[in-house]
């Protein structure tokens, strides 16, 4: 029987860094030039998170598929890569 997303994603675990791998780059663009906030619709793991007048990122449940990377119209997010021995880890089974 073929497994519905949401018990796709429990397969998925995550091994955090301390530090961020990815940065709003500048949150008054965010405030002023970006009315649909798009990166809190189109991204999969529900990183990004609009509050007060401040995105906040939750990266420790980044799925790193790249999607903001191409998504934000402003181009005001950096993503890198985790730190080695961080990041996504998936399971099979």
């Amino acid at each position: 029987m073929a497994k519905t997303i949401e018990e796709k994603q429990y397969l998925v675990r995550y091994k955090a860094d301390k530090k961020s791998h990815l940065t709003i780059l500048n949150h008054e663009v965010c405030a002023t030039k970006c009315e649909e906030l798009l990166c809190t619709r189109f991204c999969p793991g529900d990183v990004y998170k609009w509050e007060g007048d401040r995105m906040f990122v939750g990266y420790e449940g980044c799925h790193e598929c790249g999607s903001c990377r191409i998504g934000c119209p402003n181009d005001n997010i950096k993503w890198e890569y985790p730190k080695g021995g961080h990041g996504i880890v998936f399971r099979l089974a």
